[in-house]
């Protein structure tokens, strides 16, 4: 069967629940404080323990993974990440995968890490990390996972064989902008170039609804 995607926006992050011949895959989890929405979108689309073959998480940060350990407890769901994020989720700081290269980057992310971490009852270690080039197809999503760093340096985005492409913070909103919290520009914009070279149908972004990848022409 074709698969159907349904994006979850819960306070400007998104979670997009791919639903599969096999069962379902969601991408990125969203706040921990928006754990009830989460948990109603989720039983509305008719995905429950049991089918939930995947969790993927398109980077570490607190607004995307504040709920993988909890789904993954409830759904018994494997979590999968890229190891260079694997760190972060740990330890529950979301500056671990950054480099941060320059003082005001330094600044900048250090004010964020005051706020922007997961609570010691919210970290995890994933069951698997991935890759540029991993196939998922074995978890009954027809996708591979592309590389996307400049966000953080375990950015990653899914590409499926029907051409979407959920790439997580490596652009924001529809229109879109590059991300405003970005640890390295060149690779951000390096990421940018691939993206568009890999002849998606549409973009799904982290914050902001999906858009056709001809706005990328403008980066």
């Amino acid at each position: 069967m074709p698969q159907q995607i349904k994006s979850i926006a819960l306070f400007g992050v998104n979670c997009y629940l791919v639903k599969t011949g096999a069962g379902y895959i969601l991408i990125d989890t969203a706040w921990s404080s928006k754990r009830a929405d989460l948990d109603k979108e989720l039983e509305s689309a008719g995905c429950t323990p049991g089918n939930l073959n995947l969790i993927i998480l398109t980077h570490g940060d607190f607004d995307h993974s504040g709920n993988a350990a909890y789904l993954r407890d409830k759904y018994g769901a494997k979590i999968a990440m890229h190891g260079r994020e694997s760190e972060m989720v740990e330890k529950g700081d979301m500056i671990l995968s950054r480099e941060h290269r320059d003082l005001l980057k330094r600044i900048s992310f250090g004010l964020v890490k005051l706020y922007a971490k997961l609570t010691r009852f919210d970290r995890f270690k994933p069951n698997l990390t991935v890759e540029d080039g991993t196939d998922l197809s074995g978890y009954g999503f027809d996708a591979r996972v592309v590389d996307l760093p400049g966000h953080s340096t375990g950015s990653i985005g899914i590409l499926t064989a029907g051409g979407d492409l959920f790439c997580g913070d490596l652009v924001m909103h529809d229109r879109p902008v590059l991300h405003s919290l970005t640890d390295d520009a060149a690779d951000l914009k390096a990421s940018v170039e691939k993206a568009k070279s890999l002849g998606a149908k549409t973009i799904y972004p982290g914050h902001g609804a999906p858009f056709p990848p001809e706005l990328f022409a403008q980066y």
